[in-house]
C-alpha cells in the first residue's frame, strides 16, 4: 500500500464512474432482466447504491455468490431480506460452478409474466435478454463464463454485421449480454469499505493489515466464539491487540530481533479468513441496515 497517498487499486475518479454508469444506462434499454453479483459474505456492501434506480421496471434476480465462504443462517436471513423486497433471489458459487444451472430456470421464472405479454401481443419465441451487473472483484467475469460454458455460440458478429452488442446465446429462450455491467460500491460509508477490504475486494488495502485484523478479531470473538481460539490457540477474553499478539507468538511470527511481527500475524489472520479456513463467516446481517 502506498502511505503517502492511500491509493487503491482501482482509481475511484468520478469520470471512470460516470463512463461506466452511462454504458449501464444504454445496455440496460435493451435488456429484460438485470442479475446482480452480490458476495455472499457482504450482500449490502457488495451492492451499488445506483441500481435499484437504473434497473427500474426491469425483472430483478440477485445471485448471491461465493455461499461456499458463507454463513448459511446469515444467507438465509438475506435471501429472505431481497425476497420481501421483490427480487428473485439465487445463490452460486461460479468459480466451482456450483448453483450456476439452476439460474437459467430463475430467470425464465422471473420474466413469466414479460413472457405472457409478449405471446398475448404475438410475439412468440423472443429470447429473454439479461445482463449481468456488479461491482468490480465480485466474479462477474467467472460467472459469465460459468454460465455460457464453453458451447455457448456469440450472436451478433457474423462476417458483414456491425460489431455491435455481443449477445451470448445460452439456449433458445435466454440471451446474454457478453459485457458484464459495471457498478461501484458505496465506499463513502467507511463499513462498506472495510468490509471490501477485509474481504480482499479492494486489493490495495485503503487500511493497513493490522488495521483490518484489529477491526476483524473483535468481530470474530463476538459473533463467532471460539474460532480463534480453535485455530491459533488465543484467549478470547483478552483484549484485540493481545489476542493479535498472541497470534504472532503461537504462529512464529518474528521480526529481526527475535520481536513479534504483528504485520504478518495480521496477514495470516486475513489470508486465512479470505480463503475459508476459519469456517464461513459473513460479515453483515440485514438488521445492520434496517431502521
Amino acid at each position: 500500500m502506498d502511505k503517502e497517498g492511500g491509493h487503491m487499486q482501482f482509481q475511484w475518479y468520478p469520470g471512470h464512474m460516470t463512463k461506466a454508469k452511462r454504458m449501464m444506462q444504454e445496455n440496460i434499454k435493451l435488456i429484460d432482466i438485470v442479475i446482480e453479483l452480490v458476495d455472499a459474505r457482504i450482500p449490502f456492501g457488495s451492492r451499488n447504491p445506483d441500481i435499484d434506480q437504473l434497473a427500474q421496471n426491469k425483472s430483478r434476480l440477485i445471485l448471491l455468490n461465493k455461499t461456499d465462504l458463507a454463513d448459511s443462517r446469515k444467507t438465509e436471513l438475506w435471501e429472505q431480506y431481497f425476497k420481501d423486497r421483490g427480487f428473485f433471489v439465487g445463490k452460486v458459487n461460479s468459480q466451482k460452478g456450483t448453483g450456476v444451472k439452476a439460474v437459467q430456470g430463475i430467470v425464465m421464472e422471473a420474466c413469466r409474466e414479460k413472457i405472457e405479454r409478449d405471446r398475448k401481443r404475438g410475439i412468440k419465441n423472443r429470447p429473454v435478454r439479461a445482463m449481468i451487473a456488479g461491482i468490480p472483484n465480485v466474479g462477474k467475469s467467472t460467472f459469465i463464463n460459468s454460465l455460457a460454458g464453453k458451447a455457448c455460440t456469440k450472436t451478433g458478429n457474423k462476417p458483414g454485421v456491425t460489431k455491435g452488442k455481443q449477445w451470448i446465446k445460452l439456449n433458445k429462450n435466454i440471451e446474454l449480454l457478453d459485457t458484464p455491467g459495471i457498478l461501484w460500491p458505496k465506499f463513502e460509508d467507511q463499513t462498506v469499505g472495510l468490509h471490501l477490504a477485509l474481504i480482499g475486494s479492494i486489493k490495495e488495502e485503503i487500511l493497513n493489515q493490522e488495521e483490518m485484523a484489529m477491526e476483524l478479531i473483535p468481530f470474530l470473538v463476538k459473533e463467532y466464539p471460539g474460532i480463534l481460539a480453535a485455530r491459533y490457540r488465543v484467549e478470547e477474553d483478552k483484549n484485540t491487540l493481545k489476542i493479535l499478539e498472541q497470534i504472532a507468538a503461537n504462529r512464529n511470527c518474528k521480526e529481526k530481533g527475535n520481536q513479534l511481527d504483528y504485520e504478518k500475524a495480521a496477514h495470516i489472520l486475513l489470508e486465512e479468513y479470505r480463503n475459508g479456513k476459519l469456517g464461513k463467516i459473513t460479515l453483515e446481517v440485514p438488521a445492520d441496515y434496517e431502521g
